[in-house]
């Protein structure tokens, strides 16, 4: 389809041609995604002239055919200048039915047919790609009050169609996501964070017997429909931009253990596919990780079914969600960056501030030590598998494993050791200036963490640098003669010093704080520390 031909159509005023050939355009093109350079300035002229035909008293068929056109076009961000503008923002507001100033806006009510429907739903999408593609159009949506017209028709459809709510969460979260100013421009004006959990109890069918506890989901009801899973989803990635912004003021607080409660609910919650699942639960997760750590406690503070006591009578099927979900992220063993890391991150945080979890996570993920003839990281045990995380190329994979498993460990180097072995923990050692040995800096409770019997046995044979037994290996050096092995140890020390020279390595030592130093500076230091108590005496 010629696009030549198009815009004679839409220049005539011929609304019936002009929808004709526009229909046979989006067919042609509905999974184009990359545009032929020398039409560019065709399609720039197409965009303003759907912009024109939409502002007249067309049919909502013809309307719903040129937004269709012009959601294929917004896929290229070189051709978008024409609606990037407040007018062309205004009219696609308007015709998504946002209440904004100045725009054009009929109530959503009035949509009853399927047709006028369809208008709203793909003016919503431009509008999505138009924003992301956009950075003008971004500012401009931000001039117009974008973000707060899709709040006040969030807060006043309670029963919106499933393409509408999707797609206007979409903006939202879009908007809030490109431009860190609107999130606490829409939680101060608008009270988004309140409005948005709103949307999730409605969605979610949310019934409160407590303070914040919601009624337990019934392990024998259908799981969530797809619909409103993808609507859930998408209120969760909105909740969580905006909650990057600071809340520190008593209401907030209120809301914000409101949203631990829901996300509870929802780790609880099954949808229709174990990938969808999984999903919810990912930005479940990333949304407590922004949640203050004082709020975690209502993941637990839910009476347990059989009034089980261990965990000081904390409920933690929440808890074992996580670990559930943290092996399956693993066992995946790829994208760890974003996939792992933050429950990883929750987990940790979780365990360092409140006992219960931590003790249960320990219990889960370092139970006592009996069998010690294999390496940590050797194995298929949760423990297996993040011991193997703490030497991964990525630093923050690393980092977060093995924080949390020093976390687990009460932040003690020697139980740590004891688990990992110094090998796969000297990362997070020397990160935190403990290769000396010692403690971090929280203060945990002194509940007991006793060895068993077998590792008491064992514990005199491990390697404490592999964190296993090794079988007796033969020594190298044991039919040498004197003079042999002083040849080859001055044979290596000439072999570090050349490899020293040339900077391909770099000799290190322990300061007395527990700190890695080039090796002439820790020796130094320690010679002046044993000369001052030479001195002293």
């Amino acid at each position: 389809m010629e696009l030549s031909d198009i815009l004679t159509q839409i220049e005539s005023g011929n609304e019936e041609e002009t929808e004709r050939r526009l229909r046979e355009y989006n067919r042609e093109n509905s999974k184009t995604f990359a545009f032929d350079c020398k039409e560019e300035d065709a399609r720039i002229k197409l965009c303003q002239g759907l912009l024109t035909v939409v502002r007249r008293p067309v049919q909502p068929q013809c309307q719903s055919t040129c937004l269709e056109t012009m959601r294929i076009l917004s896929r290229d961000k070189r051709v978008l200048g024409p609606v990037a503008t407040s007018e062309g923002i205004l009219t696609l507001a308007g015709l998504a039915r946002i209440p904004v100033p100045d725009a054009d806006v009929k109530p959503l009510d009035e949509a009853k047919s399927a047709v006028e429907e369809r208008v709203v739903v793909e003016a919503l999408k431009c509008l999505c790609n138009v924003v992301f593609n956009s950075v003008a159009a971004q500012q401009v949506g931000e001039d117009v009050r974008l973000a707060q017209g899709l709040c006040a028709y969030l807060r006043s459809s309670s029963s919106t169609r499933h393409e509408v709510g999707l797609f206007s969460l979409r903006v939202l979260f879009l908007l809030t996501a490109l431009r860190p100013d609107i999130r606490g421009v829409v939680c101060k004006e608008m009270g988004a964070v309140g409005l948005l959990t709103g949307v999730l109890e409605r969605l979610l069918d949310v019934r409160w017997v407590g303070p914040y506890e919601v009624t337990p989901s019934d392990p024998q009801a259908p799981p969530v429909p797809n619909e409103k899973s993808d609507q859930v989803m998408e209120a969760l990635k909105v909740l969580f931009n905006i909650t990057m912004s600071d809340f520190s003021d008593e209401d907030n607080y209120h809301q914000l253990r409101l949203i631990a409660a829901i996300m509870r609910h929802i780790l609880m919650l099954r949808a229709q596919t174990e990938e969808k699942t999984e999903e919810t639960h990912s930005h479940a997760i990333n949304l407590l990780s922004n949640l203050p750590v004082c709020c975690l406690d209502v993941l637990i503070d839910v009476p347990l079914q059989g009034g089980l006591e261990k965990y000081g009578g904390k409920n933690m099927d929440a808890v074992q969600v996580l670990v559930d979900f943290m092996e399956k992220r693993i066992d995946k063993g790829s994208n760890y960056k974003e996939g792992l890391t933050p429950v990883l991150s929750l987990m940790t945080e979780g365990s360092r501030y409140h006992r219960e979890i931590r003790r249960y996570l320990k219990a889960k993920v370092l139970p006592p030590l009996k069998d010690v003839k294999v390496r940590p990281e050797v194995g298929t045990t949760v423990r297996n598998k993040l011991v193997r995380l703490m030497t991964h190329v990525d630093m923050g994979v690393k980092q977060g494993a093995a924080e949390f498993l020093f976390v687990l460990c009460k932040e003690s180097v020697d139980s740590l050791l004891k688990y990992t072995g110094y090998g796969n923990a000297a990362g997070l050692l020397v990160a935190r200036g403990l290769l000396a040995g010692g403690r971090g800096e929280t203060e945990y409770s002194a509940d007991e963490d006793s060895d068993t019997e077998e590792y008491k046995a064992a514990k005199p044979f491990v390697n404490p640098i592999t964190g296993h037994i090794e079988e007796p290996m033969p020594n190298p050096i044991e039919d040498m003669t004197e003079e042999q092995k002083e040849y080859e140890a001055q044979k290596l020390a000439n072999m570090i010093g050349e490899l020293s020279r040339q900077q391909l390595i770099r000799p290190m030592g322990v300061r007395k704080d527990g700190s890695l130093a080039p090796l002439e500076e820790a020796v130094r230091q320690c010679s002046v520390a044993d000369s001052s108590e030479s001195d002293s005496d």
